[in-house]
């Protein structure tokens, strides 16, 4: 099956997921599907809370880790709290508040091994790619898990930007 095949296939089976979801939650989602020239196809749905600088909690209970980036520790009882992990909550909370709506758009894989959806995350206010955009401020840094390489170079790119710039994590941290 080609890349690109087996990418809907999982975003089919994502907005299942999410869908069926919000079904056992009494919730529904927005809408599904894309908006012409402005975001990707996806699944709509509302960010109910962020639980750390790279994962947020959606509409139906459903814990999405964002791919592609990796934010400080905030949350993992086995390790301090990284450096600048708080000040990237506080961000990623800023950038999506309790009720803010975006679109989840996935890659090759579904879930992590922790069983949280991995998708890449759109505001769908204005369209902010909101990983790309932890990376550019310098709140997250690149996590390439392949087969979910659709943005890997775009990701690297904003990083280094940010490191040269030393923009966030890259002039707070040693």
């Amino acid at each position: 099956m080609a890349p690109g095949a087996i990418r809907r296939s999982v975003l089919l089976a994502a907005c299942a997921v999410v869908l069926g979801a919000c079904a056992s939650q009494g919730a529904s989602p927005i809408a599904v599907g894309p908006d012409p020239g402005v975001l990707p196809a996806g699944v709509d749905v509302v960010v109910t809370r962020v639980i750390d600088g790279d994962t947020v909690v959606v509409t139906g209970d459903r814990h999405v880790r964002l791919i592609g980036v990796d934010a400080p520790e905030t949350k993992d009882p086995r390790r301090p709290v990284g450096c600048f992990g708080k000040e990237a909550s506080r961000f990623l909370t800023s950038l999506l508040p309790a009720g803010t709506p975006v679109r989840l758009v996935g890659d090759v894989e579904q879930d992590d091994r922790y069983g949280r959806l991995l998708a890449y995350l759109y505001r769908r206010a204005d369209g902010l790619f909101v990983n790309a955009e932890l990376v550019r401020q310098g709140f997250a840094n690149v996590l390439t898990i392949a087969p979910n390489v659709a943005h890997t170079d775009e990701f690297a790119g904003l990083a280094r930007d940010a490191r040269l710039e030393g923009h966030g994590l890259w002039s707070a941290c040693p």
